[in-house]
């Protein structure tokens, strides 16, 4: 079926002008001005922007955590995805130490099989690094699972000591994978957190205070330079404040491949939040925690000056009723996660671009195209151009509405950002060239979304901006 999207304005991480697409078979084919040829249907995008649809390399969808499982599936949490402009995410896929990592990578395509509205791919975790899990790694890879995950916290659950983190960071070089860490000092938290509940101190606001940034920034630091002796390249997940901004500009200064993202809760919303009386508080209870204020103005400015490179959402979604509340006598209970997936898009939209903090085309390339670039997936997604897949964001940059729990897709009984206006909203949304949401109505289909076997990192790197100095 060939469609033919008129009147719009694209808009690339490169480029702003008015032009006609042409789609085949889920592929952009042409693009020009009033083209004529027979089309099936004809879309008239007449005062709109037409974005590459967002991709959002951090999600955790159907997983289980300190107790209880993200009340968001592959099904609602794709669904949600789509309202808000993203066509792509990449899931994090958890495994257990002695576990083949093909177990847990099978125990994932069994969560995401026929649940997936839009395209997916995975991460791994790599929790140990031992002779059965070094034979496995290039199958992996093969298989288009292209990047891994190691957490320094969460001390005595996901955490792994900086031998692992480190032998991942020289097997990932061998073999073409893009390492990623969460960046705390999990031995310091632990600690930290002992005093705390020692001293009665059980209130959400204790999160934030037992995990400072200091214990941030040390992390990130360990992990930047521990890149650099590895002559390997890192992606340091949700940056939260100046502490680890400052160690990751510093390790770019020096040359390492070493990328940052952050995430737009640390960009709107502050470490008063988790103060909210009557345990409402816990709604905002995520790692790192969220910061003083001022740290916003850090993070924006090295969104723009390129000190970080993208955005995503870290979605893990727990209600407040029945999942955050299991925490109310102990912060140290309170499950860890928010639901953003849906806003990621537009609200980086109206506070980047409408306020003047960003560029047009600086917030496509952080929403969308350096995140095909790094994780392999360019220039299939990630941009607009002829060859490339056909997901597409028709966005209407006047709209204005207010964010709520009332009217989101996510399945989860509040919203991080609740009562906040924001400008611009997605009003279509197409997967390959299929609707997903069309007038802003669903018309999607679960298990239409396909998993994404994604190129080797040093296949994709040269694509990357070029303020990082590559080491051979």
């Amino acid at each position: 079926m060939k469609k033919l999207i008129t009147n719009g304005t694209i808009v690339t991480a490169t480029d702003q002008y008015e032009a006609d697409l042409l789609i085949e078979n889920g592929i952009i084919t042409a693009i020009g001005y009033q083209l004529n040829t027979p089309v099936d249907e004809v879309i008239d995008a007449k005062g709109a922007y037409i974005f590459p649809g967002g991709i959002d390399p951090h999600t955790h969808l159907d997983m289980p955590f300190g107790g209880t499982v993200t009340s968001d599936d592959f099904e609602t949490g794709t669904i949600a995805a789509a309202y808000g402009g993203t066509t792509t995410i990449i899931d994090f896929c958890l495994t257990n130490k002695g576990e083949p990592l093909q177990t847990a990578i099978q125990t994932w395509h069994d969560k995401s099989k026929q649940k997936a509205v839009i395209d997916y791919g995975f991460h791994l975790m790599i929790s140990e690094v031992n002779e059965r899990v070094l034979q496995e790694i290039p199958q992996v890879i093969e298989d288009g699972i292209t990047s891994f995950k190691v957490f320094m916290a969460y001390k005595n659950v996901f955490q792994a000591d900086d031998e692992t983190l480190f032998r991942t960071l020289v097997t990932a070089k061998e073999h073409g994978a893009l390492v990623m860490v969460h960046a705390e000092n999990g031995d310091v938290i632990d600690y930290l957190v002992k005093e705390a509940l020692k001293n009665e101190q059980t209130d959400p606001i204790y999160h934030a205070l037992t995990r400072p940034p200091e214990v941030e920034g040390e992390a990130t630091s360990r992990a930047a330079h521990l890149t650099g002796l590895a002559n390997s390249q890192l992606y340091v997940v949700h940056v939260s404040c100046a502490e680890a901004v400052e160690k990751i500009a510093a390790a770019r200064q020096k040359g390492y491949q070493v990328w940052g993202e952050t995430c737009p809760q640390y960009l709107v919303l502050d470490q008063s939040y988790l103060e909210k009386p009557n345990f409402e508080g816990a709604k905002y209870v995520w790692s790192p925690p969220l910061r003083e204020k001022w740290n916003q103005d850090v993070l924006w400015n090295a969104l723009k000056n390129g000190q970080l490179q993208t955005l995503g959402s870290d979605q893990c979604s727990f209600n407040f009723k029945g999942q955050k509340d299991l925490g109310r006598e102990d912060f140290t209970k309170i499950p860890n996660g928010g639901p953003i997936i849906e806003d990621r898009f537009s609200l980086f939209f109206s506070e980047g671009v409408k306020k003047g903090r960003i560029s047009l085309n600086q917030f496509v390339d952080i929403v969308s195209t350096r995140i095909a670039k790094l994780f392999g997936l360019f220039p299939q997604k990630g941009t607009i151009a002829v060859g490339s897949d056909a997901d597409l964001v028709i966005f209407d940059p006047e709209k204005e509405r207010i964010i709520s729990a009332d009217t989101h897709h996510m399945n989860v009984d509040y919203s991080a950002f609740e009562g906040m206006k924001i400008t611009g909203e997605p009003i279509s949304v197409l997967s390959r060239g299929e609707f997903v949401i069309r007038d802003k109505q669903f018309v999607g289909q679960p298990g239409a979304g396909q998993f994404l076997k994604r190129k080797r990192f040093r296949n994709t790197v040269t694509e990357v901006e070029g303020s990082v100095n590559m080491k051979n």
